[in-house]
């Protein structure tokens, strides 16, 4: 077996692997998304029951990596800053998978001379797996939309006239400088909070009529309420526990109606925790849009539409909190004769997937936030891995060791 990516997906279907005496190889470095495309000083918006890895077995929660290290109890008032849970990933590796090659795998295709799939690797090793579990998460699926990318001919990122949130672990280089922030969302936010913090001058654009906030948790919550609305990972209400609950039936039904749950399930919103950094403290334009971006010598144009008259915004770098779009296309490392294979969900370019987990394309499996439109918005988070994890494992392990 072939795991790529070495983040909580991959991390707990390696751990599943492992336990079911599946040889396998794990590919990628541990949580490296985590490390380096969310900014210092983030915090994860999910509560503490909401961050929990996939082991096979007891004693590999959040909260017993706080007690083995000594460290107090995560409550749902007690926002989780990211590098505690890089650390904890990190002990789940070492205690649940073991060995994780940081290399990069560049393709996966079919094998031409024998069944399986043949994988290469960054560093020319190539060897042939029974099957491949895709765990990359988000990588390579930022989206910045065409009006903002033209202000960055070669590309965007950290040193251009653009980049998006994904790209960054330090937003301290923007101390002093003019950045618009584009988006209403958790990412827009905190990066904006951030940037405000490190002395920069930023304004948050948002296409919506107002920012949403999370609302303080209640502990203890009486249970007409808990009854009214049910908490779930992803919040409380009765759609939301139902998704959670049973992502199975979510698969079951109609395609339109699956995508429509996973645009509008989980809006842009901020956590509850980070309104005190932003309200009030960076300026926040509501009710309008980017229409046409371009370079001014070192700074970036934007002429924005809303409400009011049409207004232009000069700033020294854009910062988009746009999102991700869930592409199979986008994953550079599949090949055409893999890709081929693939049917996706009608609508989108997500792939088709199994009760499963399992592709179109036999011995090929997808996590994480591209099986979403299959499985519903729960794929989107970690809490996603403890349904995911056991039945990819299951499933898969009979490539290697059915008779």
């Amino acid at each position: 077996m072939a795991v790529i990516g070495a983040g909580p997906y991959g991390l707990s279907v390696a751990a599943h692997l492992r336990c079911a005496g599946v040889p396998f190889r794990v590919f990628g470095e541990v949580m490296g998304s985590w490390r380096h495309a969310m900014a210092t000083g983030m915090f994860l918006k999910s509560t503490p029951a909401a961050t929990d890895l996939s082991a096979p077995g007891p004693g590999g929660r959040l909260s017993d990596f706080r007690r083995v290290h000594g460290e107090p109890e995560l409550t749902e008032l007690t926002p989780i800053p990211c590098d505690v849970f890089v650390r904890y990933g990190q002990w789940f590796q070492k205690r649940y998978v073991g060995d994780v090659e940081p290399v990069r795998v560049v393709s996966v295709d079919r094998a031409t001379n024998a069944g399986g799939i043949a994988v290469r690797l960054d560093d020319g090793r190539e060897f042939t797996a029974a099957a491949v579990v895709v765990a990359t998460g988000l990588s390579g699926l930022a989206h910045i939309p065409d009006e903002l990318l033209r202000l960055a001919p070669e590309g965007p990122g950290p040193g251009a006239l653009v980049s998006h949130t994904g790209h960054h672990s330090d937003l301290s280089r923007y101390a002093g400088q003019r950045v618009a922030v584009i988006g209403g969302g958790q990412s827009a936010l905190e990066s904006a909070a951030l940037l405000h913090e490190a002395g920069a001058h930023v304004q948050v654009l948002v296409r919506e009529q107002g920012l949403l906030w999370g609302t303080i948790p209640q502990l203890g919550r009486p249970w007409p309420q808990r009854f009214a609305k049910p908490a779930s990972p992803l919040g409380t209400g009765w759609t939301l526990a139902s998704v959670c609950r049973a992502p199975g039936g979510v698969r079951r039904l109609p395609a339109a109606a699956r995508m429509l749950l996973y645009r509008r399930a989980l809006g842009p919103s901020g956590g509850w925790w980070l309104r005190e950094r932003v309200e009030g403290i960076v300026p926040v334009r509501t009710s309008c849009r980017v229409t046409h971006a371009e370079a001014s010598g070192s700074a970036a144009r934007l002429q924005l539409a809303g409400p009011d008259e049409p207004d232009i915004v000069t700033v020294d770098h854009v910062l988009a909190a746009t999102g991700y779009r869930l592409d199979i296309d986008a994953l550079a490392f599949l090949g055409p004769a893999l890709r081929r294979g693939i049917i996706c969900v009608p609508g989108s370019k997500a792939p088709q997937l199994s009760s499963m987990f399992q592709t179109s394309t036999p011995g090929l499996y997808v996590t994480g936030s591209l099986a979403a439109p299959m499985f519903g918005p729960m794929m989107r988070f970690v809490a996603g891995t403890e349904y995911a994890a056991a039945r990819v494992a299951r499933d898969a392990a009979r490539w290697v060791v059915a008779p």
